[in-house]
């Protein structure tokens, strides 16, 4: 669907007071054409309407005019700067930005995550700057262990009772 009609189609249900619904189409929208501010500035408004601060701060945070309360909002949201990133949804390179302001943004992001993990990340590979990237794997020994064998013998308990008080049940249906 063309990007004109999909606006309209938001339009028409945010004046017909489906907000959910308009806030799914531009997530849409602005997952599709990521680099148009105007989207995202549509859709800060969208969540403006259900009081969301973090969220507004989150697709203002690429615009010169945007609230200062949504933007402290969204950083502490988003704590971390690998957060942030994820959550701006871009691709591509910061020169794809369509202001200057916006392009520093997001060189700033992305800096601080490269700084943070002691590399290079980039917009287009999520799994540069991934949170759970910079965390070492816990290898899976495939052995017992004491939660596993409790939640084991639990399941098995609770299988035990029921079928016990199961039957007792039909014990009793066809007894005088």
């Amino acid at each position: 669907m063309p990007l004109s009609q999909t606006l309209a189609r938001v339009d028409a249900d945010l004046a017909a007071g489906r907000v959910p619904m308009a806030r799914q189409r531009l997530r849409g929208l602005v997952s599709s054409f990521p680099h148009d501010l105007t989207l995202r500035r549509r859709l800060a408004e969208v969540y403006r309407l259900y009081g969301d601060a973090a969220e507004a701060g989150r697709w203002m945070y690429l615009e010169e005019d945007r609230r200062t309360e949504e933007t402290t909002a969204f950083e502490e949201r988003y704590g971390s700067p690998g957060w942030r990133m994820k959550a701006l949804a871009w691709r591509g390179p910061e020169a794809l930005a369509a202001t200057p302001f916006a392009e520093r943004q997001l060189a700033a992001a992305r800096t601080a995550r490269a700084e943070e993990l002691g590399r290079p990340v980039d917009w287009d590979d999520p799994a540069s700057y991934d949170e759970d990237a910079d965390e070492e794997p816990t290898p899976d020994t495939g052995g017992w262990s004491v939660g596993g064998f409790l939640v084991g013998a639990g399941c098995v308990t609770g299988t035990i009772v029921f079928g016990g008080v199961w039957v007792l049940g039909v014990i009793s249906l066809f007894s005088d």
